[in-house]
């Protein structure tokens, strides 16, 4: 096992936070940005790699290298733990789901989630899903489970299962996964509270609630999911959103306006960017590198 396991923080962020929030972040900087506004955990959402990393919708056309880079470029500036969505494993057998496990540790993640959707999968709060058989999902679990290099790795099942199949079907899946050896539960496109309080009384593991916005999940407070017994609440493309309304109110002031000067009271300044990703140290390490080769 590595001597600093991601996926020990991860659990260690559950076990203090309760509920945990975790944060999308869709690339580095954002990540910067997480840490620096107190979250203890963050995600990489799958439809966010798609739509921000390759401008294309999230319905299985990412790959795992696609992933895996942006994993890569956040673990690479970032010690929070993270969180990513790896669709339906990223492969048709367990030994694409092992690959996937094992890529994912070493490129420095703490957990992920993996779903019990066809590999021809949808956005979880879009109609038209289909899922796999029980059995399916279930030995998506043991092979993720069987993959991992560090035993505190977590593998979260994410179920569909709600709107294909009704909230007992849903709920008996999260449990075969559970028996499987999954360590949390991801009920996706939950419509209400008690709901949430089923799931974790049948599986006894942490839950999590995905609070997406423009989705089928009502916005709910965190107070109100710890009521739900909800031990995680997701927040996974908030920033993302946010970030492209901004970008597209940029863009079309500047083509209208032949300036930017309307719009520069939304900016963040160079000042805040450079004090955000510590380029100051950067600099100050660069110079004394200059000083020291003109001193020889």
């Amino acid at each position: 096992m590595a001597l600093h396991s991601a996926g020990a923080a991860f659990r260690k962020a559950v076990q203090e936070e309760s509920p945990l929030q975790v944060i999308g972040a869709i690339n580095a900087n954002h990540a910067l940005l997480a840490k620096r506004a107190g979250f203890k955990a963050i995600y990489l959402s799958g439809g966010g790699v798609a739509a921000g990393s390759l401008g294309l919708p999230d319905l299985g056309i990412s790959n795992l290298d696609d992933v895996l880079t942006d994993v890569r470029r956040i673990t690479d500036v970032c010690d929070l733990p993270l969180l990513v969505d790896v669709d339906t494993g990223f492969g048709s057998s367990a030994f694409n789901v092992a690959r996937t496990v094992k890529s994912m540790i070493k490129f420095g993640a703490a957990a992920i989630h993996i779903e019990d959707q066809v590999g021809a999968k949808r956005c979880g709060h879009r109609p038209g899903k289909e899922i796999v058989s029980k059995q399916e999902m279930v030995d998506r679990i043991k092979a993720a489970v069987d993959a991992r290099t560090d035993e505190n790795f977590v593998i979260m099942a994410r179920t569909d299962a709600l709107a294909v199949e009704g909230l007992e079907a849903a709920i008996e899946r999260a449990v075969a996964c559970v028996e499987a050896g999954a360590d949390m539960i991801f009920p996706e496109a939950i419509t209400d509270l008690p709901m949430y309080k089923q799931f974790a009384n049948a599986v006894k593991v942490p839950i999590l609630a995905n609070i997406t916005e423009f989705g089928s999940t009502p916005l709910f407070t965190v107070d109100e999911l710890k009521g739900a017994d909800v031990g995680i609440v997701l927040y996974p493309l908030s920033a993302f959103r946010a970030m492209n309304k901004a970008a597209e109110n940029v863009y079309t002031a500047i083509r209208r306006d032949g300036t930017q000067k309307n719009v520069v009271d939304t900016m963040q300044t160079r000042m805040e960017l450079y004090d955000r990703i510590g380029y100051h140290d950067f600099e100050q390490r660069l110079d004394a590198l200059f000083a020291q080769q003109k001193n020889k």
